[in-house]
């Protein structure tokens, strides 16, 4: 009697239209889970549902599904990191609640960025008045700041905001998210008042250079730019 040779297959070989069983699709969807995670936590800026379903070959309404997932996951009390929308976009963050413990770690980590006095100074008109123009830095200042504006150009704290629409049509600037990410700040409603910006102005040392960023952001907003000095009194300095 000849023996019968049995050979094992799956549900899929049989019946090819089957969808795979509930326990194949949770092992799948984790992978993919674990994917997105992965992606996001590498990307620098905010990606896109459909930048994420292209990058990695699966349908949108996978993607959006599993990414509802791991951010109701990155919710829970355990996890000190946040995966939340940012500028219409995905993006993996520390938590609110952690911000100041972990802006002291990393200032202890590495040397915080410094600023000469009149590039402080500059910024701050930029920030309280922007979008201004390099004259009209000038008049408030009373200083000719060409080289300190090219400075935080290059720091990347501020940014060029298009052409005033007056004779001559001198630029504008504008603060960065650079500038907000230095300041610690959510969004330019909270830069400090004129009355502590002149305090952190007076902690200057005494070789010109204050230190950044600020400790933690304030909720006042400013009104007004920083006091002026007179116009008359035209000096030059270097960034």
């Amino acid at each position: 009697m000849e023996s019968t040779e049995i050979t094992s297959v799956t549900a899929e070989e049989l019946l090819p239209g089957v969808e795979a069983s509930p326990d194949a699709q949770a092992t799948e969807d984790s992978r993919l889970k674990a994917l997105l995670e992965a992606v996001v936590y590498v990307a620098e800026e905010p990606l896109t549902v459909e930048q994420i379903a292209s990058g990695i070959g699966q349908p949108r309404e996978t993607v959006e599904k599993l990414l509802a997932e791991l951010v109701a996951e990155f919710d829970q009390p355990g996890h000190g990191l946040t995966v939340r929308v940012v500028a219409g976009g995905y993006k993996m963050a520390t938590k609110p609640e952690h911000h100041e413990a972990v802006r002291n770690f990393v200032k202890s980590l590495k040397p915080p960025l410094k600023l000469s006095l009149p590039a402080l100074e500059t910024l701050a008109v930029v920030a309280y008045k922007q979008p201004v123009t390099a004259p009209e830095i000038m008049e408030i200042r009373g200083v000719q700041g060409a080289g300190v504006l090219k400075t935080l150009l290059d720091r990347k704290l501020i940014a060029v905001a298009g052409r005033k629409n007056v004779i001559g049509k001198p630029i504008l600037y504008k603060t960065t998210r650079e500038f907000l990410v230095q300041f610690g700040l959510k969004d330019l409603s909270e830069l400090p008042s004129l009355k502590e910006f002149e305090e952190i102005r007076r902690m200057a040392v005494s070789d010109g250079e204050m230190m950044l960023p600020f400790e933690g952001p304030k909720q006042e907003p400013a009104a007004e730019p920083a006091p002026a000095e007179p116009p008359s009194e035209v000096r030059s300095d270097e960034g």
